[in-house]
């Protein structure tokens, strides 16, 4: 290792203070990438024209003059043409690999009419053997003129038990023939953490919410192989990298999701970095294998432990102090008590893991934060960055409370701009305090927003489209004084993603030694009037200095 030399002698040989990391290094730079307008995201250069790359990683940053400077003969020389570039943008909390299982392996219902629906599920049906089921996810149940029912489904594939998942996860459409499956009788009454939803006489109208769908969803889909889900990783990483995405947390995995990561990376097929969070279910398992958060490398490293105290948001399920504007005074649903929230945060806690509690509403919110808040108290830890996966709804207090605490909310990006036709169960006092970026920002807590794939698309453009306007398809603006500017939506979904996940020393900034994850975008994205930032489209998208998605 050479002996560092000192920011005054760069600055007398002409190279300049930002080129000075290239005295901290036995090589050369291998690529360089001038003519930009490169937004670092780092405090002392924010922008600048040129980065110097060495391998996977930054070596240098600077002015054309500077960087090109430090190229020897071998070196690649790529002329920008004066484009934006960003650091690689990171889905702070998604669920890539099932997602892309599902891709592979379900019919996509991503449809605005039930014919349309229908007619996938009759086609996949024809497809399927009588009595096996038919499986459909991404389907939205307010973006059709009504919600799918039991007797559309039943018309579908009358000779087939059907499910359909909500895109976000926590509801399902279901058929007679599956609700027979299920044993679920015209008088079964609710499980715990789960709702049979009827119509005006009582009958099962075929949605089912939380422990009641996860049931019928555990009769319904097979176990995926391992392949499936290698298969399902790298499907997903190509996607996100053609959207400028390069990290992702994998918001509930379990050690076959952690695999099929791996394996997709040890054939070279992952196109991304993913923070993999691991359900309770089965922390035992990691326990015994001396596993917790950390373990892993730049591409496939192990996350928070995934704990549940309510519902969704898109689905009207989450847990709130206020009814529902419309749905007979619900207040939706708790997935635990505050008690068995304690017990599992506690047990992973001091077995060395962060804790990641999926927490909308404010209710949850309150619950999952005593508990944090008692741990902490109890077992003072440093630094353990405890996260409420969504965080939706606060107040001030909330706010504090969480600032106080340390602890990192996950709002989702894109709710106002893509679930717009939903908000009004919420209305417009109550959207004052959802998806709070501005209420966290200048309360100096490091939010970090994520899609929630597929409840959302991962799609960045959307992202900052949603923050920075809080405007919906239809133009309505949901809670202006959540607005944040493009610079710190950018700055939440890069370098507060990193800190999210204890990586902000190796991704999130393109500065000296950080990872060579930049998105070169075909707009200024600083400029471009807000209401037009979908019309963005990355031109290229460059992963460890390696080119991993070109327009």
């Amino acid at each position: 290792m050479r002996r560092p030399i000192s920011r005054r002698t760069f600055i007398a040989t002409g190279l300049g203070a930002t080129a000075a990391a290239f005295a901290r290094w036995d090589t050369r730079p291998d690529t360089i990438l001038h003519n930009g307008r490169i937004l670092t995201m780092g405090a002392s250069d924010p922008e600048v024209e040129a980065l110097a790359l060495a391998g996977s990683r930054v070596f240098a940053i600077g002015t054309n003059t500077e960087m090109l400077a430090l190229a020897g003969t071998g070196a690649r020389r790529v002329d920008l043409g004066g484009q934006r570039v960003t650091p690689g943008f990171n889905d702070a909390h998604s669920h890539p690999c099932g997602s892309g299982v599902a891709l592979l392996t379900q019919v996509a219902l991503d449809m605005d009419s039930i014919e349309d629906i229908k007619s996938a599920i009759r086609a996949k049906a024809a497809a399927t053997p009588p009595g096996d089921w038919v499986i459909g996810f991404l389907y939205d149940d307010t973006k059709t003129p009504r919600p799918l029912d039991r007797g559309d489904l039943d018309a579908a594939a009358p000779e087939h038990p059907v499910v359909v998942q909500h895109r976000g996860g926590h509801t399902a459409f279901v058929n007679s023939r599956a609700l027979a499956l299920a044993k679920i009788a015209e008088n079964s009454p609710n499980p715990p953490h789960g709702e049979y939803f009827r119509d005006k006489a009582g009958r099962h109208n075929g949605r089912v919410a939380e422990d009641a769908a996860e049931a019928i969803l555990a009769l319904a889909v097979k176990p995926p192989s391992r392949d499936d889900y290698r298969k399902g990783a790298a499907l997903i990483s190509k996607q996100f990298a053609s959207r400028g995405i390069t990290s992702a947390c994998e918001a509930d995995g379990n050690p076959a999701i952690l695999q099929g990561y791996q394996d997709a990376r040890d054939a070279g097929e992952l196109m991304g970095r993913f923070y993999t969070h691991i359900d309770y279910g089965e922390l035992d398992k990691m326990i015994a294998a001396g596993v917790h958060t950390g373990f892993g490398d730049e591409w496939v490293r192990v996350g928070a432990v995934k704990l549940f105290a309510d519902g969704s948001i898109s689905e009207r399920t989450a847990l709130l102090s206020e009814p529902y504007a419309g749905l007979d005074g619900f207040r939706g649903i708790a997935r635990a008590s505050r008690e068995t929230l304690y017990a599992q945060a506690r047990k992973a806690y001091l077995a060395g893991w962060q804790v990641g509690t999926h927490a909308n509403g404010d209710v949850a919110i309150d619950t999952i934060l005593g508990v944090y808040e008692q741990l902490q108290r109890e077992f003072p830890r440093r630094d353990p960055r405890l996260r409420i996966e969504h965080c939706t709804l606060v107040t001030p207090d909330l706010v504090r409370r969480i600032k106080a605490a340390g602890v990192i909310p996950l709002p989702f990006a894109g709710y106002v701009f893509f679930h717009g036709e939903k908000m009004h169960f919420y209305g417009d006092e109550r959207l004052k305090h959802m998806f709070a970026m501005r209420d966290f920002l200048d309360a100096g807590i490091k939010a970090a927003p994520g899609s929630d794939y597929t409840a959302s698309p991962a799609e960045p453009m959307l992202w900052l489209r949603s923050e920075v306007t809080r405007a919906d398809a239809s133009g309505h603006t949901w809670g202006a004084n959540q607005r944040i500017r493009v610079e710190e939506a950018i700055r939440c979904s890069t370098v507060h993603g990193a800190y999210a996940s204890f990586e902000e020393d190796i991704k999130g900034t393109l500065e000296p030694g950080r990872l060579a994850d930049l998105v070169v975008w075909d707009h200024d994205l600083l400029t471009i009037d807000p209401t037009h930032l979908m019309s963005v489209k990355p031109e290229r998208t460059m992963l460890g200095g390696r080119w991993v998605y070109e327009a």
